[in-house]
């Protein structure tokens, strides 16, 4: 009875209309919350998939430097939660080539045990990593930095540190020429802002024996806390910084940023339902006599509110439906559309982040919340109209639609 309303209305045309367009609101709504949930989702997972797996996860130092720290590592390997430990050496300073230059922060690191910490040698091209281990001074950058600079692999760079050294001449600031030797692309803020050399030249760079630290790669990344105090612990001179500190405030303010977005533009849902109470208001004062004439067969107040509380709900159903295939089409195509503007037009939409291109992931629990949100509030939108038509007064409507 309820789906036969459908086809019932004495005004067809006017009807029809406010019918497609409750439902065609209700998708569009549903289309742009799951779209851009699905965005800041791949934001999401990009910084922890991608930016947090090549950046350490956490670093331990000393208080007393490491001229010694392989019984550290060891120690540090057999924690249940550590996947891997390197040394590092760590320092900022100036990268320069032909008047170009760039701020950068640089990282020495141990080859053989890189990939344990990092999955930096996954966007390594060619073999950038066997030719840093070769060679006497060479760095790997990011193929960003190295457009920015207008070099490639086997160019030198001078590296400048913000390291003074008193001379005869008077005060001389520590430069030394670098060549490159391979080039790696993250797709995020890294390819320009990162140079990565050989351990035992960033340790003679900055004249120094031992190293700054050991990075480690935990299982679970927020548990890293936890894994540092246990670390540090039996070593009062230990202490330790998390990927929390340089980036936690970036992770919390997506989630945060999802949950603001979702309220808002479960907001446009609510709007759009406006057209469905406006459908089933029509409909219940378009079927006046039908409905006094169910009355008049024995039909009850609450079988008329059923009635049009599941007509209501069909129009929500067949919006969700057509909302979630629409979102889902726009998401999977968002990011090809995106390539195909920015190239056409030469636009770098994404310089301010993190990454360099539009991420997207569809998640099933957003898929989830979002059907029983929108189906709730459709739910809602049923109430009046149907307490209308539940009120109605058959002896009242018979006589006006004689």
């Amino acid at each position: 009875m309820a789906l036969r309303l459908f086809g019932t209305s004495s005004a067809n045309q006017l009807m029809s209309f406010v019918g497609v367009l409750s439902i065609g609101g209700l998708a569009v709504a549903v289309a742009v919350l799951l779209s851009v949930l699905s965005v800041v989702n791949g934001f999401e997972k990009e910084l922890r998939d991608r930016v947090l797996a090549v950046l350490p996860h956490a670093t331990i130092y000393s208080r007393q430097g490491f001229e010694e720290w392989s019984a550290l590592q060891q120690r540090i390997l057999k924690h249940p939660e550590v996947i891997g430990a390197a040394p590092v050496v760590e320092g900022s300073g100036l990268v320069v080539s032909d008047g170009r230059m760039m701020g950068v922060a640089f990282r020495g690191i141990d080859v053989e045990l890189e990939g344990s910490v990092s999955i930096l040698p996954d966007f390594v091209l060619s073999d950038g990593l066997q030719a840093l281990e070769a060679m006497r001074y060479g760095a790997l950058i990011g193929r960003e930095l190295a457009d920015e600079l207008g070099v490639g692999v086997g160019d030198k760079m001078s590296l400048v540190l913000p390291d003074v050294q008193m001379s005869l001449a008077g005060p001389v600031v520590t430069t030394k020429r670098v060549q490159i030797a391979g080039l790696f692309r993250v797709g995020a803020d890294i390819d320009r802002s990162h140079v990565f050399l050989n351990l035992e030249d960033a340790k003679k760079l900055k004249r120094q024996n031992g190293i700054d630290g050991i990075v480690i790669r935990v299982e679970d990344l927020f548990a890293v806390h936890d894994v540092i105090q246990e670390i540090v612990s039996e070593d009062f001179t230990l202490y330790g910084i998390s990927w929390m500190r340089q980036n936690g405030n970036l992770y919390d303010a997506i989630g945060t940023q999802k949950a603001t977005l979702f309220l808002l533009l479960l907001l446009l849902v609510m709007v759009a339902t406006f057209n469905v109470v406006s459908n089933l208001v029509m409909t219940v004062d378009d079927n006046r006599s039908e409905i006094a004439i169910l009355r008049t067969m024995g039909a009850t107040s609450r079988d008329l509110r059923v009635v049009f509380m599941v007509h209501g709900m069909v129009v929500g159903v067949v919006g969700l439906t057509l909302g979630l295939l629409m979102g889902l089409a726009l998401t999977w195509s968002m990011a090809k559309l995106y390539e195909l503007v920015s190239g056409a037009f030469e636009l770098n939409l994404m310089a301010e982040y993190f990454i360099r291109y539009l991420p997207v992931e569809v998640q099933f629990g957003d898929v989830l919340v979002i059907s029983v949100a929108s189906l709730f509030v459709s739910l809602l939108a049923t109430i009046y109209p149907a307490g209308r038509a539940a009120g109605a007064n058959p002896v009242e409507a018979l006589q006006y639609d004689v």
